[in-house]
C-alpha cells in the first residue's frame, strides 16, 4: 500500500439516519473501486463495516468503522458511522476527526430528526459536505422533490451534479452533468460502462447544465465574469467551482442513484475525491487550534510532516485479539510504530505500540503515519476517546468532544455472584469504548446503574456485555434516592445503662435537633458547660448521630440538612466509655426525630426539553403532569428550548414519553439541581411502600 501524501488524502464521514443506506453505499463504494470482489448486504450480514455481531443481528451500524483504501490517486478513509439516535455521540465524535462529510438521502424516507440532530454539528463544525440521494430504484421516489425537501429542512443550497437515467425499478444509471457522460453500472459487475447521454434525456441534462453552471458562477467572482463574457463555463471551470464552492461551504453538491444495485458510485467517487477538501485545504479555511496545555496560550498546528506531532482520538476498540486498539486522526508531524508521545489530555507520557491503516476489522501494519492520516495504535495504556495526543516538547491541547449526557438509566444485577467481578470489569472496559455510556455505583441506593442515550443503546451494550464478557445481567428501574430531614426544632435525651457484672456500661446526653436550609447537610454543636459529660466522650457522641442518621425513622432513608447539638447529660467515673455515649448519642437522635417533625425529601432535576415548534404546548403539558415547574421557554432557529425543574421520580422513564410526543425529534438533558420536600400525599405511599419492601426482604 502507498504512502499517502496530505494533498491526496480524503477523510470522510458517511452520515444519515439508520435506513438510508449509508453502509450498501461504502460497501458499493469499495466495489466500484476494486477494493472488495463482491458487495456484501447487511441483510445477509456480510459487509466489511457492519463486522459486530450485533450489527448483523440487528441489520443496523452501532459503532463507526473505518475504510482505508486507494482509487486512482486518492487516498479515501471512509468512517461509516451509525445512523441511530442512541448512537449519535459516535457519529460527533467521528465529525471531529475528518475534513467531509457525504451525507446519504433515503429518497423514500426523506429527512429524519437523526439526519437534522447531525446536520447541526457539521454546522457547528463547517464540514464541507456532499449529498447522494439513495434508494431511486424504490416505488414511488422522485429526486428532485426530496431533495427540495431535504434543502428546505437543512435550509442549504443543493447544486445537481448527476441526474438519474430512468426511474424506480427502471433505474438504469445517471447522467454526469460535469462530464455529459452517462454511467451505467451493476452489482454483479464493477466495470462501468461509459455512454452518450440519452436522446430522451438530452432536454433535462441541457437545462440541469445550465442551472449548475449559474449555481457554480455565483460562488465565485472570477467565474462570474467568465460566465457572463462567454455565456458558459468549460468543464474544467466547473470542476473547479464546485471544489472551491464546496470547501467554502457556499453549495452542496448532489448526486444519486442507487447503493444496493450499484447506480451512481463511480461520479460519486470522483465527486468526493474531487470536491471534498484535502487535509491541507480544509486547514487552510479552518486551522487546527489548540491551547498549550501549561501556559494555556493558543496554539495552531498545520497539517505537514514538518509540524510538530499532534492527533486527535476519536475511537477506542478493546479487541479480544487485537487488544487495545486507539483510532487516531493525526492532524500535523509524523509519528514512528513503537514510539513515545505526550496525552495532553491526561498529562501522561504513553509509548505506542503498533500502527495500522484500518479497513472494517482488517488491520495493516505500517511503519510511519503522518498529517492527514487516519490510523490505528496498538496498546496504549491510559488514552481514551477525545483525548489529544502530542510531541512531548512541543505540546497542544484540541478542543474536548462535548457529548449529551446519557438520558437512560438501569439499576443492574448480576444474575449469579460468579459474574459481578466479570460486569464490573466489562462494564468498565464499554464505558471506555463508548463515553456516551455511563457506569456508576450509586453510594446512597447500593445500586449499579448503568445509563445511555436510549433503550437501543442499552440493550446494544448489555449484548456486547455477554458476548465479549459471558457476563449475564438482570435490570430494573433505579431507585430514587430519597432523603428525610426535620421541619422543627426538638429535644431528646438518650441515656444507655447497661449492668452485667463487673464494669457496666453506661452513657447519658441530651440532644438537640435544629432544622437547616436546603443542602446545608449536617452539623454537630458541642455546648457542654461545666465538665457534665468529659471532652473525650464528645466525638463519640458525634459518631452515634452519624450512624444514625444514615436511617431516618420514617422509611429508613438518610437524615440531612439539621444541626444536632449536645447540651447536657452525665457520666459515671467506671462505667462510662466512648462505645456508651456512641449509643446513648444514636439513641437521643432517634427521640428526638419522632418529635421534630420529619418529612421525606426527593432529588429535583434541572431539564432543558429540546423540541420542534409544533410540539412546544404538548411537551409543556406533559412537565406539568410529571409535577414540573416551566421556568422559561427560549427560541432555537425552528425548535423551541424548555428549562424547567422536575423531580427525578417523574423523569425515570421521561425518554420514550419524549420520543412519543415529538415523532423522535426532541432531545432533553438534566442534571441534579436540589432536594424538595415531596408532597404530603405522595409521601405516605412513597413511606409506605418502602416500608413493605423492607419487610418482604427481611422476611
Amino acid at each position: 500500500m502507498k504512502e499517502p501524501r496530505a494533498d491526496t488524502i480524503r477523510n470522510i464521514a458517511v452520515v444519515s439516519y439508520t435506513g438510508a443506506g449509508k453502509t450498501s453505499l461504502t460497501e458499493a463504494l469499495l466495489y466500484t473501486a476494486g477494493v472488495i470482489p463482491a458487495m456484501g448486504s447487511v441483510m445477509n450480514g456480510n459487509t466489511l463495516s457492519d463486522f459486530e455481531p450485533e450489527e448483523a443481528h440487528r441489520k443496523i451500524s452501532v459503532s463507526s468503522s473505518v475504510l482505508h483504501f486507494d482509487w486512482k490517486d486518492t487516498t479515501f478513509n471512509l468512517v461509516d458511522t451509525p445512523g441511530a439516535l442512541s448512537f449519535l455521540g459516535e457519529a460527533q465524535t467521528v465529525l471531529r476527526a475528518v475534513d467531509g462529510v457525504l451525507i446519504v438521502l433515503g429518497a423514500s424516507s426523506g429527512v429524519r430528526t437523526e439526519l437534522e440532530k447531525i446536520w447541526s454539528t457539521i454546522q457547528e463544525l463547517q464540514i464541507p459536505c456532499v449529498l447522494f440521494v439513495n434508494e431511486l430504484d424504490k416505488e414511488r421516489t422522485a429526486w428532485e422533490s426530496v431533495l427540495a425537501e431535504c434543502e428546505k429542512a437543512l435550509e442549504f443550497k443543493g447544486l445537481s451534479v448527476t441526474i438519474p437515467i430512468g426511474a424506480e425499478s427502471r433505474l438504469e444509471g445517471v447522467v454526469d452533468i460535469t462530464t455529459g457522460l452517462a454511467y451505467r453500472s451493476s452489482k454483479d459487475s464493477n466495470k462501468i460502462q461509459q455512454g452518450s447521454v440519452p436522446a430522451e434525456l438530452a432536454g433535462a441534462a441541457a437545462e440541469a447544465r445550465k442551472k449548475l453552471v449559474e449555481g457554480v458562477a455565483e460562488a465565485d467572482d472570477r467565474l462570474v465574469e467568465q460566465y457572463l463574457t462567454a455565456g458558459d463555463l468549460t468543464a474544467e471551470e466547473i470542476v473547479q467551482g464546485l471544489k472551491s464552492g464546496t470547501a467554502s461551504r457556499t453549495f452542496v453538491p448532489v448526486l444519486c442513484g442507487s447503493a444496493a444495485r450499484n447506480i451512481g458510485t463511480w461520479p460519486l467517487l470522483e465527486a468526493l475525491a474531487s470536491y471534498l477538501p484535502s487535509p491541507g485545504k480544509r486547514a487552510m479555511l479552518r486551522p487546527f487550534v489548540g491551547v498549550h496545555p501549561h501556559t494555556g496560550e493558543s496554539v495552531t498546528r498545520q497539517p505537514a510532516p514538518s509540524d510538530p506531532f499532534s492527533a486527535f482520538v476519536f475511537k477506542t476498540i478493546i479487541d479480544p485479539f487485537m487488544g487495545r486498539l486507539t483510532y487516531t486522526r493525526v492532524l500535523s508531524g509524523t509519528l514512528d510504530a513503537d514510539a513515545a508521545f505526550f496525552n495532553s489530555t491526561r498529562k501522561t507520557k504513553e509509548r505506542g505500540g503498533h500502527l495500522f491503516y484500518i479497513l472494517g476489522k482488517k488491520y495493516t501494519p505500517v511503519q510511519t503515519v503522518s498529517a492527514g492520516d487516519v490510523a490505528a495504535i496498538g496498546k496504549l495504556k491510559d488514552t481514551q476517546t477525545g483525548d489529544t495526543l502530542c510531541d512531548d516538547h512541543h505540546p497542544v491541547h484540541y478542543p474536548a468532544v462535548h457529548l449529551a449526557k446519557p438520558v437512560m438509566s438501569f439499576a443492574i444485577e448480576p444474575k449469579s455472584k460468579a459474574d459481578v467481578e466479570k460486569v464490573s470489569l466489562g462494564l468498565h472496559k464499554l464505558v471506555e469504548e463508548d463515553p456516551t455510556l455511563e457506569f456508576v455505583r450509586n453510594q446512597e441506593t447500593k445500586e449499579m446503574i448503568l445509563s445511555g442515550m436510549g433503550q437501543l443503546h442499552i440493550d446494544v451494550t448489555f449484548e456486547k456485555l455477554r458476548r465479549k464478557y459471558g457476563a449475564e445481567v438482570s435490570i430494573h428501574t433505579p431507585k430514587v434516592p430519597y432523603k428525610e430531614t426535620i421541619r422543627k426544632m426538638a429535644q431528646a435525651q438518650g441515656k444507655y445503662k447497661k449492668q452485667t457484672g463487673g464494669h457496666g456500661q453506661y452513657g447519658d446526653c441530651w440532644l438537640q435537633l435544629d432544622p437547616l436550609p436546603r443542602g446545608k447537610g449536617f452539623e454537630f454543636d458541642n455546648k457542654i458547660v461545666g465538665g457534665a459529660i468529659p471532652r473525650n466522650f464528645i466525638p463519640a457522641v458525634e459518631k452515634g448521630v452519624v450512624e444514625a442518621m444514615q436511617e431516618g425513622i420514617l422509611a429508613r432513608f438518610p437524615v440531612v440538612d439539621f444541626r444536632a447539638t449536645v447540651y447536657d447529660g452525665s457520666y459515671h467515673t467506671v462505667d462510662s466509655s466512648e462505645m456508651s455515649f456512641k449509643i446513648a448519642g444514636s439513641m437521643g437522635f432517634k427521640k428526638a426525630m419522632e418529635a421534630a417533625h420529619p418529612v421525606l425529601l426527593e432529588p429535583i432535576m434541572s431539564v432543558e426539553v429540546v423540541t420542534p415548534d409544533e410540539t412546544v404546548g404538548s411537551v409543556i403539558g406533559d412537565l406539568n403532569a410529571r409535577r414540573g415547574r416551566i421556568l422559561n421557554v427560549t427560541g432555537r432557529g425552528h425548535s423551541q428550548s424548555i428549562k424547567a425543574v422536575v423531580p427525578l421520580a417523574e423523569m425515570l422513564k421521561y425518554a420514550p414519553s419524549l420520543n412519543s410526543i415529538t415523532g423522535g425529534r426532541g432531545s432533553y438533558a438534566m442534571e441534579f439541581s436540589t432536594y424538595e420536600e415531596v408532597p404530603r400525599e405522595l409521601a405516605a405511599r412513597i413511606v409506605e411502600e418502602h416500608r413493605a419492601a423492607k419487610q418482604a426482604v427481611a422476611q
